[in-house]
């Protein structure tokens, strides 16, 4: 699907609220692990990637000291290509091992949970972490797979013909998170 003028975007997330719960993500993720020099973000594309980026910014501000992040491509690892059709993979890029690292994967929205069932997956492929857990903006229900986010910014329920944007200032020079309805039409 894509926006024409006569979709209606609905404000679930304002650029202030976005801000507050990006804080609270983060300091929820410090309360959660052991040892914050053992945390590792991790973005799924594509939003994940740009989220798990300001993600670090916040942690590294709460903590005093940087966080390890970086991205992992589930695409070769998922079992819906020929439903969600293929799309160019990206670059995985881990800035250290995972092995005995607490991962926290980072999804702007998790829908059915297929997306992560492969970033598990994949991120198998590159070690054993101590710990994996999921933090997503939102949660927008329709789970096929019983995998649900440690940390959740909102839960919004919605329709399998709506969509939901996360917009962040550094890619789209505004910041929010939107619910899109799609005006069908024959």
């Amino acid at each position: 699907m894509s926006a024409t003028p006569d979709d209606e975007l609905i404000e679930i997330l304002s650029d202030q609220e976005l801000g507050r719960t990006l804080v609270r993500l983060a300091t929820q993720v410090l309360e959660n692990v052991a040892d914050s020099r053992a945390l590792m973000l991790l973005g799924i594309p594509t939003r994940g990637v740009q989220l798990s980026k300001v993600l670090a910014r916040e942690l590294e501000q709460l903590s005093g000291h940087s966080i390890a992040q970086g991205a992992i491509d589930p695409t070769f690892h998922r079992d819906d290509l020929e439903r969600i059709g293929t799309r160019l993979p990206q670059l995985t890029t881990l800035p250290t091992s995972v092995e005995g690292r607490q991962v926290v994967l980072v999804d702007d929205v998790i829908f059915t949970g297929r997306t992560v069932r492969a970033a598990l997956e994949a991120l198998q492929s590159w070690g054993r972490a101590e710990r994996v857990m999921l933090l997503a903006m939102v949660d927008r229900g329709h789970r096929e797979l019983p995998i649900q986010p440690d940390f959740c910014g909102r839960v919004v329920p919605t329709r399998r013909s709506e969509t939901i944007e996360l917009r962040l200032r550094d890619v789209d020079g505004d910041e929010g998170v939107y619910l899109r309805r799609f005006n069908l039409q024959d």
